[in-house]
């Protein structure tokens, strides 16, 4: 993939306090680069459990493609293809549910647990620009992983 049609790419996950903060980081590295910086954020539920925010914004074009790469191995490119158009948003960002257990696993799949959000270049800025970038880029990577996989997970 030679050019990366977004500007960036979000990731973020929640640490609950009955998870091991050192795994679920690893699972969220499973889509970065390496040594690549997370920001992490202490907060408290509603009934006072700490809840640890990991996450990180990937905007160079390198670390984009890497993460790209990463979400390749998605067996579900049918299900997201056809939903992409609901999967961009009126700001032109594209949204993923990841699966947590999955990715510490070193797999992609569509699930629970991260968020994937990536800010679609779009020029004009329209809605039906971004998804037809968006789809051009999923479909090269769906090819470059072998073809379209069953649809299959968790309703993301």
């Amino acid at each position: 993939m030679s050019s990366v049609p977004f500007h960036y790419v979000d990731l973020r996950t929640f640490c609950y306090a009955t998870e091991d903060e050192r795994r679920v980081e690893d699972a969220l590295r499973a889509f970065l680069p390496d040594e690549f910086e997370i920001e992490r954020v202490v907060n408290a539920g509603h009934h006072g459990d700490r809840i640890v925010v990991l996450s990180a914004r990937v905007e160079r074009a390198d670390d984009v493609r890497h993460v790209l790469s990463r979400i390749s191995d998605l067996a579900e490119w049918d299900r997201v293809l056809a939903e992409i158009d609901e999967r961009v948003d009126d700001n032109n960002s594209l949204f993923l549910r990841l699966d947590k257990q999955a990715a510490f696993k070193g797999r992609a799949e569509l699930g629970a647990g991260i968020t994937f959000r990536a800010k679609v270049e779009a020029y004009p800025a329209k809605h039906e620009k971004a998804v037809e970038n968006a789809r051009e880029t999923f479909e090269e990577l769906a090819d470059d992983a072998g073809g379209t996989g069953e649809s299959g997970g968790e309703a993301a």
